[in-house]
């Protein structure tokens, strides 16, 4: 914003998400689950069943069908699903378009065809399977004024190189660790050719393995923010 003074404004905020019923069961039980785990591992073993509990907690706050693979996302069985139909139905009244990132490829379709409802109209993927040649496409697509209101986007594959300045909200619907990484999502929205300010919506489930995950993540912002002030008071 001081280099490019002719950028709108940017405003982040944490959207938080309350677990659902069932999601509260099934975390509840893989803690209990990983403290059995845990028994008796060290070194290495013991590094490995943390990263994958991790996973399977991150899972579980996107949506239980996502861990038990049961193939019925039930907007009512998931607090982020929930929190996200009300935040879209907002952004669809007041007309506006949204980037939706989440680092899990199989979400990106779940998200897509219930963000369908939502917004009474289809909108656009991409992950890591679509064809580069069709990417292209996509983006034009999106960007007309009368395109799309939404495109789902996977953190890896659309994270960088793409211009989406039509959308004014991103949404990230789970953290990567890295903050570095959203805010090159983010960027998708918030580059040079956006004339509307952008809101980034963050979601976090409460009481979870995501507050600690966002905590760091406002950690290390703060840390490089720090650092960047300093080298230049110098």
């Amino acid at each position: 914003k001081s280099i490019i003074a002719d950028l709108p404004d940017k405003t982040e905020m944490q959207a938080f998400c309350r677990l659902t019923k069932k999601q509260a069961v099934l975390y509840e039980q893989s803690v209990r689950k990983l403290a059995e785990a845990l028994e008796g591992a060290d070194g290495i073993e013991r590094r490995g069943v943390i990263l994958s509990f991790i996973l399977r907690f991150k899972q579980i706050c996107n949506h239980p069908a996502q861990w038990l693979s049961g193939g019925n996302y039930a907007p009512e069985e998931s607090g982020k699903f929930l929190r996200l139909q009300g935040l879209c139905e907002e952004i669809a009244a007041r007309q506006e378009k949204a980037l939706i990132f989440t680092q899990f490829r199989e979400m990106t379709e779940p998200l897509a065809g219930f963000l369908k409802t939502v917004f009474e109209r289809p909108g656009l993927v991409l992950h890591g399977g679509v064809e580069v040649k069709k990417r292209k496409r996509l983006v034009d697509d999106f960007q007309r004024e009368d395109g799309p209101p939404f495109f789902v986007l996977s953190l890896k594959a659309g994270g960088t190189g793409l211009n989406l300045t039509a959308a004014s909200h991103v949404i990230h619907f789970d953290r990567w660790w890295n903050p570095a990484v959203e805010n090159q999502a983010t960027d998708r929205a918030f580059r040079i050719g956006q004339r509307k300010n952008v809101m980034v919506h963050k979601f976090v489930c409460q009481g979870t393995i995501e507050e600690k995950i966002d905590a760091l993540i406002r950690d290390k912002t703060a840390l490089a923010g720090e650092i960047l002030e300093g080298g230049t008071a110098k």
